[in-house]
Order: C-alpha cells, then sequence, then structure tokens
C-alpha cells in the first residue's frame, strides 16, 4: 500500500483487531502511524514492533474517546509533535447485545459517543489540515449492520448507519478539495468484538480476518470510493435487504439476535 508512503496516518482503536491490521497493513506500505486507544501496553507494543520491522515512525498517544475530550485530546498531540495527519482513520467503536432496556445507559451513551460524536468531533479537527493542503483522506469504519435495523443490537446498528451516511456524504462535499472519504462496512469478522459486546456470533458465516478488512478498506479509500462491504456474502446481504420490506428485515433480525432464555 504505497499510496501513503511516507506520510503520516492516525489511527483510533489501534490496539487490536482491525484498528492494529490497518497500522500493520499501512507500516508495511512505509507509513509513519500515530496510534491511538486506551491500552497503552498494547499500543507500546505495536508501536515497537512496526517501527522495528518497517523502519517507520511511530507515536503512540493514549486517550479514551468515551470521554467527550478525547478527540481533542488527540488532537492536541499532533499538534504538539508537529505532525500533519494525511490519513485519518475513525476505527475506534463497540457494541453492547441485550434487550435495550436492559443495557445500561452508561454503555449506550459510551457507545454512542466513541461510534458517533468521536468520529464527527475527529473528523472536524483533522479535516481543515486536509482541506488547507489540498489532499488527505479519511477512513471511517462503519458494518453490515448500517445497512438494516437490527433488534437486540439496536443503538450499535443505528451508530453505524450513522457513520455509513455521514461518510458518503461527506465524500462529496470534501471532493473538490482533494480529500477522500470512505465508509468500510465489515460483517463478522475475527475480533474481540463479541466478547466486549457481550454478543456470540449468531450468524453460521465464517468471520473475516482483520487483515482481509485491513485491505479492502484501504484499496476502497485510494481507488476514490465512497463505501466499501468486505466480502461478496456480506455485499450479497446488505444488496438483499435494500429491497425487501424494512419492517420484514427487523422481524427476521429480531429472530436471529433474540437471547437465548435462560434455563431454570
Amino acid at each position: 500500500m504505497n499510496r501513503w508512503q511516507g506520510k503520516w496516518a492516525l489511527i483510533t482503536g489501534a490496539s487490536a483487531g482491525i484498528g492494529s491490521a490497518i497500522a500493520r497493513e499501512l507500516a508495511a506500505g512505509g507509513t509513519h502511524l500515530v496510534l491511538t486507544a486506551r491500552r497503552r501496553d498494547r499500543l507500546a507494543e505495536l508501536s515497537a514492533e512496526l517501527s522495528a520491522k518497517h523502519k517507520i515512525r511511530t507515536l503512540v498517544c493514549v486517550a479514551d474517546l468515551a470521554q467527550p475530550l478525547g478527540p481533542q485530546q488527540v488532537f492536541s498531540f499532533t499538534e504538539e509533535k508537529k505532525v500533519a495527519i494525511d490519513l485519518l482513520v475513525n476505527n475506534a467503536g463497540f457494541g453492547a447485545y441485550g434487550e435495550f432496556h436492559k443495557v445500561p445507559l452508561e454503555r449506550l451513551v459510551e457507545m454512542t459517543q466513541v461510534n458517533v460524536t468521536a468520529v464527527v468531533h475527529m473528523t472536524h479537527l483533522y479535516l481543515p489540515g486536509m482541506i488547507a493542503r489540498g489532499n488527505g483522506d479519511i477512513l471511517i469504519v462503519a458494518s453490515t449492520a448500517a445497512f438494516q435495523a437490527v433488534p437486540y443490537i439496536s443503538t450499535y446498528a443505528a451508530t453505524k448507519t450513522f457513520d455509513l451516511h455521514f461518510a458518503e456524504g461527506l465524500a462529496e462535499e470534501v471532493r473538490r478539495y482533494g480529500v477522500s472519504v470512505c465508509a468500510l462496512c465489515p460483517g463478522s469478522t475475527a475480533t474481540e468484538f463479541f466478547q466486549v459486546a457481550g454478543q456470540r456470533n449468531h450468524t453460521r458465516q465464517t468471520p473475516e480476518t482483520p487483515e482481509k478488512v485491513a485491505r479492502v478498506g484501504l484499496a476502497a479509500l485510494a481507488a476514490g470510493k465512497s463505501s466499501v462491504i468486505s466480502g461478496f456474502t456480506n455485499w450479497l446481504g446488505a444488496e438483499t435487504v435494500r429491497i425487501a420490506p424494512r419492517r420484514a428485515v427487523a422481524r427476521i433480525a429480531a429472530a436471529i439476535f433474540r437471547p437465548k432464555e435462560k434455563q431454570a
């Protein structure tokens, strides 16, 4: 991946999963990296590995995007380091599984903060610099859940719908300034997502690897696409729900995702 060779990329949620895979893919192509997440130990380990293996510069910024001041903390860090971000990867995000009224409100609010508000905040902070320079790229990690209502992960699906529409709309706004924006929509992926969400994998589909998802997203962004779905089966499913009655889709999803009754 040579498009960003010698340039700087900032990846949120870089400590694991798709974020870590994107970092590795970019590092292999000679991109300098600002890695940010909450877990300092994982970031430090990844930073040391990639800088040694690929002879790139790496910076670590520990920040919690569930906190309203998190995005500004990251931006201030890159400003202090005098690093101009050419590629912003809004990857940080998480889900919470279960009946809406039973999920702790704090968890739902934090999810909305990370998946939606922080994406808007980070993009608003870094986009002006890209426009001023006449080039830049923004990758926003959404989900195939963005294409339909999904009972029992209703809030998560809604946040990813926002991410998808935000990316596609913004892509048309900023194209004339030399800036590209793309939403990456993975399906089931072999990451910590299900563990963090407290959810089992409800599909029979073999999860994709984060490495494959990372390559698909970066290639689509480099090609100027405003969105991409990783995997043919995932693409087919997303296209199918577009033409099906919305309530019927929600009912089918509810049957699939409904929590199992606990045995007495």
